[in-house]
C-alpha cells in the first residue's frame, strides 16, 4: 500500500500514525525526500519499518480469505502531478508505474482541495487501485460531502480523517486493511476498473478512444490504462512521449493541427474544470439542523477535538502586493523589508545556536571527559591494565567519545531552532526571500541558512543542508559551508593577528572573512558548472499556513535528527579523534603519555612532512607549525595549544645546553616513587561538580552576545591580551614571530582558514552527502587551501615562479577533474536535473 499526495499534505504524519514509525514531519513541502517503507499494525504483528536505502520487507498476502498478513505501507515524496521533474517526484511516480501497490492511498490536503485533487484525477486515469483520504479536516468549518466526492471520482472508496486523531488513524488502518486483503465475496480495488471521469473536448475524446487500440502493448507493459498513455501524450510527459510516439499514426499531428490550443492546455482546463464542480458538491456550507453525510466511508468527519477549526483563509490580493498574500506574508516577503526581516531572524537564530547552545560546551566538555577519559584511565591503572589499553581506551575512543559530546548542544540547539522556523511556517517564506540571490549559483533561498550557520559552526551547518529538497542542492552547499569561517578558527587568527598585525588586527581577521565567503562563492559557481552543469531546478514553492509549534512532534524531530548525529557523523569523529590522540600519544621509542611533545609519532610525521609546507612559508625550524595543522583536525582551537607546548619544549631544549650546571656527583640513593602510585584516587565528583558550575559561568554574558555572537571582540585591545585571550602567551608569540615572516603567518592563517574543518565536520560531511562526495569536498579543500597559501606566500615575497606556475596549474587541474567527472556522469547534467546518485 502506497501513500501518496501533494506535499505537505500529512502523508508523513498518517504514516508515523498508522506504522508507529517516527518519521520526520513538518509544516513545509519537501519534508520526505525518499520512499520510506513501514508496517500496518495489525493484529498479532510486531510494527518495523525501513527506508530506502535498506532492502523493502517481503510480504505474501496468502490466498484471499486467509487471516490478514501484515501490510506493506510505502511513504512516497510528494508531488503536484504524475508529471515529475524532480528527483524525489520521479521516485514516487516510478513507483506508482512499478505496479507494486495493491492500493495507492491519495491524501487529499481538504483545505486546498482544487489543487490536491489534479494528481486524484491523473491516478484515476492511469487505472491506479486508488482510495481517497481527505486530511487536515481540522482547518475547515465546511461539511464534507465524502458521498458527493466518492460518486464523482466513479465510486471509488472515501475517507475523511484528522491525520493526528489516533481514532481516525486506528478507524482507517481498519478499513485499509479491509481493501487490501477483501474477503472472496469483495473483489480487490486492483480488480475493478474507474470510469473515464473527466469530460474532454470532443475532438479529444475521439482521438483519445482512436489511441487506446494502438497503445494496448505498451500500456500493458507499463501496467496501465492505455487511456491514460493517449492522456500523457497531449500532456506532452517527457518521459513516456517518445515511446508513445512510436506507436500512434499521423492522427496524432493531425489532431494537434485543428486545435485552436495546445492539447496539454485542454486536458488541463478540462480537469480544472470538473475539480471546480467537484469541490463546490464536496464542501458544503454548515447546517446546524442537520449531521453531515457520513459518507462512503465508515469514518464520519468530526470536528477537531482540541476545540473547533480554523477557517480557511479567503483569497484575497493585496494592494500594489502579490495576489493571495496574508497580512503578515506582505511583511515578511515584501521587495524591501523582507531581506532585513530574514537577517533579523537569521541572526537571533544564529545568536541562539552560538552563545546559548555553546554556554553547554564546556559542560558536555568536561563531564564527558572526566568519565570517559579520565574515569576509563582511573579504571585501568586500577586494574594495572597495559599503557597501550590505556592509550586505546581512555586517549583514543574516550577522547573521541569526549569530542562527540561537545557537538551536541550546538547542534541540538541548531535543530531546535531549525524545527521552530520549519513548523511555524517561516522557513518557506525565508527560501522565497533569498532565492533571487543565492539563483545565480544554482541554489535555492533555503541554502542560506545553512551557510550562515557555517559561521558559528561548520558541523551543524552541515547537518542544516538537510532542510534542502534535492541532494545536488545539498551537495553544492556541502562544498561551500566549510568555506564560511566557523568560531574555532578566531583563537588561531587572533594570536597570529596580535603577533603580527598589532596595529591592523581586526582588518587581517575581517579580510579572512571576507575571503571564506568569496571562495565558498567560486567553489558553488565551480561545482555548479562542472559537476552539475543543468538548469537550476524551477522554484515552486506552496507557502504553508503559520502555525504554533507543537512540542511533542518538535522534541521528536530534534531528538532523532540529534540521534543520527551522534551515531552516523560520531563514528567517523570517533575513528579520527582516536586514530590522532593514539599517535599523539605513542612516543619515537614506544613510550607512552608524549602529548604534544617533540617526542610522540605525530611529531615525528610532523617533521617529516614539513618540507611540503616550505612553499608556503613554515620553515625547517618551524615544524611545530606543521604539526599544528594535524592537530587541528580535532577541533581548530587545538592549534593554539599545540603550539604553545611545542615551541616551549624546542625553546627550553635549545636554552638547556647553556643554561645546564655541572652535572651532580652520583649518590646512593633510592629511585624515585612511582608518580602513578602516589596519585590520588579518582573522584568523578569534582569533575562533575565543575561541568554543572561551568553552565552558569557561560551563561553570564549572554545577553552581551547578542552583539556579538561570533566573539570577534576578542581581538579588540592590547594585543598582550588578545594573545591571552586566544589562548597563547608571551613566549609563544615570540617563538612565532621567530619563525614566520609576516607574509608566511598570513599564508599560513589562509590554509587553517580553507582547509577541511575538523574530524567532526568530516563526519558530518560523509553523512549528509555520501562517502564519495564528502571525501572529495574535503581533497579539494585541502588542494585549494594549500595552493591558495602558496601563491599568496610566493607573491607576497618575491619568490618561485616555479611554485607559483605549479600552483595556478594545480588550481586549474581541480577545475578539469571536476569537469572530467560532469562529463563522465553525462546523465547527471541533462537539463532539468536537480539531483544526482552520489558518484565522486
Amino acid at each position: 500500500m502506497a501513500l501518496i499526495g501533494n506535499p505537505n499534505c500529512g502523508k508523513t504524519t498518517l504514516f508515523n500514525g498508522l506504522t508507529g514509525s517516527t518519521q520526520r514531519t513538518g509544516n513545509w513541502p519537501g519534508v520526505t525526500v525518499e520512499q520510506v517503507y513501514g508496517i500496518l499494525t495489525l493484529p498479532g504483528e510486531a510494527r518495523r519499518t525501513k527506508d530506502a536505502a535498506t532492502q523493502a520487507p517481503n510480504l505474501d498476502h496468502g490466498p484471499r480469505g486467509s487471516k490478514p498478513s501484515p501490510v506493506q505501507v510505502v511513504d512516497l515524496p510528494g508531488l503536484y502531478s504524475l508529471n515529475a521533474n524532480s528527483e524525489d517526484e520521479q521516485v514516487a511516480r516510478r513507483f506508482i508505474l512499478s505496479g507494486q501497490a495493491d492500493l495507492v492511498v491519495n491524501l487529499v490536503d481538504v483545505s486546498n482541495l482544487e489543487r490536491n485533487l489534479y494528481l486524484t484525477l491523473q491516478l484515476l486515469e492511469m487505472g491506479t487501485p486508488l482510495m481517497v483520504v481527505l486530511t487536515k479536516t481540522d482547518r475547515i468549518t465546511r461539511e464534507i460531502n465524502t458521498q458527493a466526492l466518492s460518486r464523482a471520482l466513479g465510486g471509488i472508496p472515501v475517507a475523511a480523517v484528522n491525520a493526528r486523531n489516533r481514532q481516525d488513524q486506528a478507524d482507517l488502518a481498519g478499513r485499509l486493511g479491509t481493501l487490501v486483503a477483501p474477503p472472496p465475496s469483495h473483489p480487490r480495488p486492483r480488480d475493478t476498473q474507474p470510469l473515464p471521469v473527466v469530460p474532454y473536448p470532443e475532438e479529444l475524446e475521439g482521438w483519445i478512444k482512436t489511441q487506446e487500440t494502438l497503445l494496448g502493448d505498451l500500456a500493458a507493459d507499463l501496467a496501465v490504462s492505455p487511456r491514460w498513455l493517449a492522456i500523457k501524450y497531449l500532456e506532452q510527459d517527457e518521459e513516456l512521449t517518445p515511446r508513445i510516439r512510436e506507436r500512434l499514426n499521423s492522427s496524432a499531428a493531425a489532431l494537434e493541427a485543428t486545435l485552436e490550443m495546445d492539447p496539454d492546455i485542454l486536458v488541463a482546463d478540462a480537469k480544472y474544470r470538473l475539480i471546480r464542480s467537484i469541490s463546490q458538491d464536496t464542501l458544503r456550507k454548515p447546517n446546524r439542523s442537520c449531521c453531515a453525510s457520513p459518507g462512503t466511508s465508515s469514518l464520519n468527519h468530526r470536528p477537531d477535538q482540541s476545540g473547533g477549526a480554523a477557517p480557511t483563509p479567503p483569497s484575497r490580493r493585496s494592494r500594489g502586493g502579490r495576489p493571495g498574500l496574508s497580512r503578515a506574508d506582505r511583511i515578511t516577503m515584501h521587495r524591501v523589508w523582507g531581506i532585513p526581516i530574514f537577517l533579523g531572524v537569521m541572526y537571533l537564530a544564529f545568536w541562539l545556536t552560538m552563545t546559548i547552545g555553546g554556554a553547554f560546551i564546556d559542560f558536555f566538555d568536561i563531564l564527558f571527559g572526566t568519565i570517559f577519559v579520565d574515569g576509563t584511565a582511573a579504571l585501568l591503572n586500577t586494574l594495572a591494565a597495559p599503557a597501550f589499553l590505556r592509550v586505546l581506551l581512555a586517549d583514543g575512543l574516550g577522547a573521541g567519545i569526549q569530542t562527540v559530546a561537545t557537538f551536541i548542544p550546538v547542534v541540538g540547539m541548531m535543530f531546535l531552532v531549525l524545527s521552530l522556523l520549519e513548523e511555524s511556517g517561516y522557513m518557506a517564506r525565508a527560501a522565497f526571500v533569498m532565492d533571487r540571490l543565492l539563483r545565480s549559483i544554482g541554489l535555492p533561498g533555503k541554502a542560506f541558512v545553512p551557510l550562515l550557520v557555517g559561521f558559528g559552526c561548520t558541523v551543524p551547518a552541515i547537518m542544516a543542508t538537510r532542510t534542502l529538497e534535492h541532494k545536488r542542492d545539498r551537495i553544492i552547499t556541502g562544498f561551500m559551508a566549510p568555506l564560511m569561517s566557523c568560531g574555532a578558527r578566531l583563537p588561531v587568527y587572533a594570536l597570529f593577528a596580535a603577533a603580527f598585525f598589532p596595529d591592523a588586527s581586526g582588518l587581517v581577521v575581517f579580510s579572512l572573512y571576507i575571503t571564506g565567503a568569496v571562495l565558498a562563492i567560486g567553489t558553488g559557481l565551480l561545482v555548479k558548472r562542472t559537476l552539475f552543469t543543468g538548469p537550476p531546478t524551477p522554484f515552486i514553492m506552496e507557502l504553508p499556513p503559520y502555525q504554533a509549534p507543537r512540542i511533542v512532534p518538535l522534541v521528536s524531530s530534534v531528538g532523532r535528527r540529534l540521534g543520527q548525529f551522534s551515531l552516523r557523523a560520531g563514528k567517523v569523529i570517533l575513528i579520527a579523534v582516536a586514530v590522532l590522540g593514539i599517535l599523539n600519544s605513542i612516543g619515537t621509542d614506544g613510550s607512552i603519555g608524549n602529548q604534544d611533545s617533540e617526542e610522540s609519532l605525530l611529531s615525528l610525521m610532523g617533521k617529516t612532512i614539513q618540507p611540503v609546507f616550505q612553499p608556503m612559508g613554515i620553515q625547517e625550524d618551524n615544524w611545530p607549525a606543521t604539526v599544528g595543522l594535524f592537530t587541528g583536525i580535532f577541533a581548530k582551537e587545538a592549534v593554539v595549544g599545540t603550539l604553545n607546548s611545542l615551541y616551549s619544549q624546542v625553546d627550553a631544549q635549545i636554552a638547556a645546553p647553556a643554561a645546564a650546571p655541572n652535572p651532580a656527583p652520583e649518590t646512593d640513593s633510592p629511585p624515585a616513587p612511582d608518580a602513578a602510585a602516589e596519585s590520588p584516587a579518582f573522584s568523578p565528583w569534582p569533575g562533575i561538580r565543575e561541568a554543572f558550575l561551568s553552565i552558569p559561568a557561560n551563561l553570564t554574558g549572554w545577553i552581551e552576545g547578542l552583539a556579538d555572537p561570533l566573539g570577534i571582540g576578542m581581538i579588540q585591545g592590547d594585543s598582550q591580551e588578545v594573545i591571552q585571550e586566544a589562548g597563547g602567551d608571551a613566549a609563544t608569540a615570540a617563538a612565532l614571530t621567530s619563525r614566520f615572516s609576516p607574509a608566511g603567518a598570513y599564508a599560513y592563517l589562509l590554509f587553517v582558514l580553507i582547509y577541511f574543518p575538523c574530524a567532526a565536520a568530516l563526519g558530518a560531511m560523509v553523512r549528509e552527502m555520501g562517502a564519495g562526495y564528502g571525501w572529495a569536498a574535503v581533497v579539494y579543500l585541502t588542494v585549494l587551501a594549500y595552493n591558495i597559501a602558496t601563491l599568496f606566500y610566493q607573491l607576497a615575497e618575491g619568490g618561485s615562479i616555479i611554485a607559483i606556475l605549479l600552483s595556478l596549474l594545480s588550481l586549474a587541474g581541480i577545475y578539469g577533474a571536476f569537469y572530467l567527472v560532469g562529463r563522465r556522469r553525462g546523465a547527471l547534467n541533462t537539463p532539468g536535473a536537480s539531483s544526482s546518485r552520489d558518484v565522486a
